[in-house]
């Protein structure tokens, strides 16, 4: 099970981008890698297809390993690892490891 969901606001611990922080928009489960906003800009060469549609460069983002990301925990607002516990009524809950506030 991925401790990082969509949505989740995560720091990128590792790579070119070391240091940023984005909102995740995807998660890829079985290749275990997450998209991430405006991280990991990688060029991809477009053609133009239609009249209206401009060909040339363009920046997209691409997807960055889960290992080189780390949550930003509300509360203390600090990246920070993560918890799993399971509640008293059976169900799972991530908590930030520094301060113990359940995500």
């Amino acid at each position: 099970m991925l401790k990082i969901k969509k949505n989740d606001i995560v720091k990128v611990l590792a790579g070119k981008d070391k240091g940023k922080s984005g909102k995740v928009i995807t998660v890829m489960h079985s290749e275990r890698r997450a998209l991430v906003q405006g991280v990991n800009f990688a060029k991809k060469h477009v053609r133009k297809k239609q009249k209206e549609q401009q060909g040339g460069i363009v920046l997209k983002e691409a997807p960055v390993a889960i290992s080189n990301l780390a949550l930003i925990c509300k509360r203390c607002n600090k990246a920070t690892r993560i918890g799993m516990d399971i509640l008293a009524d059976g169900s799972k809950a991530r908590f930030c490891k520094k301060c113990q506030e359940v995500l």
